[in-house]
């Protein structure tokens, strides 16, 4: 077993709330500086700077799961995580299918750009990726799962696009075993508030837009198989 200093929740500049120098190796440079061993790229409703960041992270031997931040219908957001290019790219097909195809405007929200791992732009998503998507929150989990991925509610301690904020109370027929807070201070507060999250796995990740937001090794997982799928089954298992 070894320590796996982790960040589960990055986004890029595909998201147009993303930072423009939050490009595909410079998110892999400053985790390596920031001693981190596994990343996952989560931009808002689009895995397309997911191989990007993979191979530019191959070069410091960083593990990169592909992944995505979900905007459901009730707006909660909601991290997707993936083992492979295959498996993220179909459940991409999916929720592009389900996105609301109002057309970006830069100068209101921000660039998307698509990179390749050199970060040359290789395009622009034309659609503003940051509206909610035709999927409620509930019917997230089952077709991650069976495309061998994983979600869980994202930041459900803060004050907007949480499952807290949003709906105000957990789904009683909820299925989820992992949720991610971004400030460990308000756990207990949350779960005092909502005892769901006593039984959960809470995963803490940077929700970074910004390079100097990516966290430092602080965070860590105890595992055997570091790779994308055993980071992935890890987190199946831990609640079993």
């Amino acid at each position: 077993m070894a320590k796996l200093y982790y960040d589960f929740h990055l986004h890029s500049c595909l998201s147009p709330c993303g930072d423009d120098d939050m490009t595909p190796a410079n998110i892999a440079g400053m985790a390596f500086i920031n001693g981190l061993n596994a990343i996952a790229l989560t931009d808002h409703n689009s895995v397309k700077n997911c191989t990007a960041l993979k191979n530019a992270a191959e070069q410091y031997s960083i593990t990169v799961l592909y992944g995505m931040e979900l905007t459901t219908d009730e707006e909660v957001h909601t991290v997707c995580l993936f083992p492979d290019e295959k498996s993220a790219t179909e459940w991409n097909e999916y929720v592009y299918s389900k996105l609301q195809k109002i057309n970006n405007n830069p100068k209101i929200f921000g660039n998307q750009f698509i990179m390749n791992e050199t970060d040359k732009i290789l395009g622009e998503e034309e659609f503003l990726l940051i509206n909610a998507v035709n999927i409620s929150f509930e019917e997230v989990f089952a077709p991650v799962s069976e495309l061998g991925g994983i979600a869980y509610p994202a930041h459900v301690d803060k004050n907007a696009n949480s499952l807290i904020s949003n709906l105000g109370f957990v789904p009683p027929d909820s299925t989820f075993k992992i949720a991610e807070v971004h400030d460990t201070k308000k756990l207990d507060t949350i779960c005092a508030a909502h005892p769901y999250f006593k039984e959960c796995t809470i995963l803490s990740s940077s929700d970074a837009h910004y390079l100097p937001d990516i966290n430092e090794a602080k965070n860590f997982l105890e595992l055997s198989d570091a790779t994308p799928k055993g980071i992935i089954n890890h987190l199946r298992n831990l609640n079993k």
